[in-house]
């Protein structure tokens, strides 16, 4: 068997302490902006829907008003008939419970 002298290995190609440092604080930045990029989105995600449910909250209560305006005129104009339309609800109700 024929003996090789032993020779150092050639550098090796790897990153150093200082490049691997480098790549994490990198790293962490890109994750620092994703998080915050991620936050932002759920802010102006969140406050569009705020802004939606309030207008259809809004219009809800202008289409409730209006509805109860319709009652109360009907119930001036025809008083007999109205009493007589919560006279009926309140036997059928009387009926239900028992």
């Amino acid at each position: 068997m024929v003996e090789t002298p032993n020779k150092p290995l050639p550098p090796k190609s790897d990153p150093s302490t200082e490049d691997l440092s480098r790549q994490i604080d990198t790293l962490k930045k890109d994750i620092s902006r994703l998080t915050e990029l991620v936050g932002n989105y759920g802010k102006s995600r969140g406050e569009r829907l705020r802004v939606d449910a309030e207008a259809r909250a809004a219009a809800f209560k202008d289409d409730a008003q209006g509805r109860i305006e319709d009652v109360e005129t009907y119930v001036r104009q025809n008083p007999a008939t109205a009493l007589g339309i919560a006279a009926a609800v309140g036997f059928v109700l009387g009926l239900m419970r028992r």
